[in-house]
Formats: structure tokens, sequence, C-alpha cells
């Protein structure tokens, strides 16, 4: 009987994990092209529209509060990427996908996480990003350029941020006339 329960759970593993997989994780935003506007709405209520933080290096982070490798991410961010970017024309954009205010509010508590945070509970701006998978990130420069696109959490690509963002950081801004 115990082995018969293994084999149901195995089999409903595999049958979960194949559908899974078997979405096509696509992004729809690529190196070089310009990030699609939108306007979130943050934590505290503020709200930030995307083409009012050109002039600035942003890093676009999509995550959600049950993603396990989203939560080992943010725990890196506070010291690896903001204070380590502080006083400098950088800004980290975190946007959780289909999580609710509620969510948010206990996952900022338990982690003691205090930088700000957009919300996109209905993953209307994400599906400007990509189809599937999380943590993504985007590194988008001061004319509004996309110069990064990662998924996942692992020290290769978390350090291939911070070098991207060092890298953003030292081009200046294009001088087009408007």
């Amino acid at each position: 009987k115990k082995d018969m329960k293994k084999v149901i759970f195995v089999l409903l593993f595999a049958a979960i994990s194949g559908m899974t997989f078997a979405q096509k994780a696509e992004t729809l935003v690529k190196t070089g092209m310009t990030v699609p506007d939108f306007e979130v709405k943050m934590f505290d209520g503020q709200t930030i529209q995307m083409k009012d933080l050109r002039g600035k290096v942003v890093l676009l982070n999509f995550w959600a509060t049950w993603c396990p490798d989203c939560i080992r991410e943010l725990a890196r961010v506070q010291t690896d990427i903001i204070d380590r970017f502080q006083g400098k024309d950088f800004v980290f954009l975190p946007i959780s996908r289909q999580d609710s205010y509620e969510k948010i509010k206990a996952f900022r508590e338990k982690r003691g996480h205090t930088f700000p945070m957009g919300m996109d509970p209905n993953r209307k701006i994400y599906a400007q990003f990509a189809t599937a998978i999380i943590p993504r990130n985007f590194i988008i420069d001061r004319d509004g350029k996309i110069l990064y696109a990662g998924e996942g959490d692992d020290e290769t690509s978390f350090q291939k941020l911070i070098l991207e963002i060092e890298k953003a950081l030292k081009t200046p801004a294009s001088l087009k006339s408007e």
C-alpha cells in the first residue's frame, strides 16, 4: 500500500512537472530593444511610470512570494546590489508577479525586506516581458534600452547582473536630440 502511494506520487509529480516544462517559456523583450512603458503600483501606494526612470540604470526584477529562487535572490539584493550602488543613478525595481498586497505584506514582514516593491497582481506588466519563469531580470540603460535579459537564480547569473549594472553605470546616456 505504501509503495503504491509512492508510485502514484511520482507519476503525479512527473505529470505536473511535464506540464510545467512543456509550457514554452519565452522572453518577449530582447537586448537592444526599448523597454515597454508601464505603470506599476508600489507596495507603499506610490505609482512609478517606467518612462520616468529614463536617465537611470534600472534593474527590473520579476519575482513571487512562493518562488524559492526568488526568495534566495531577494535575500542578497539589499547588500549585494542596493547598498553597492547607493548614491548612483541606479534603481532596483522588483515587481511581484500575481501576489496580493496581503501576501507581499506578510512576505516583507517575514523576510525583513524594506526596499520598495511593485505589484503586478494580474500579471499585466510581466506579460509584456515574458511568458513564464521567474525570477527574471532585465537591466535597462539610461536611454531605456534593454542591456541584459536573464532568468533564474544562480551565482553566475547574479554576478553577471552586478557586472552589467557596473558597466551600464559607467556608460553615459546618449546625447540624443529630442
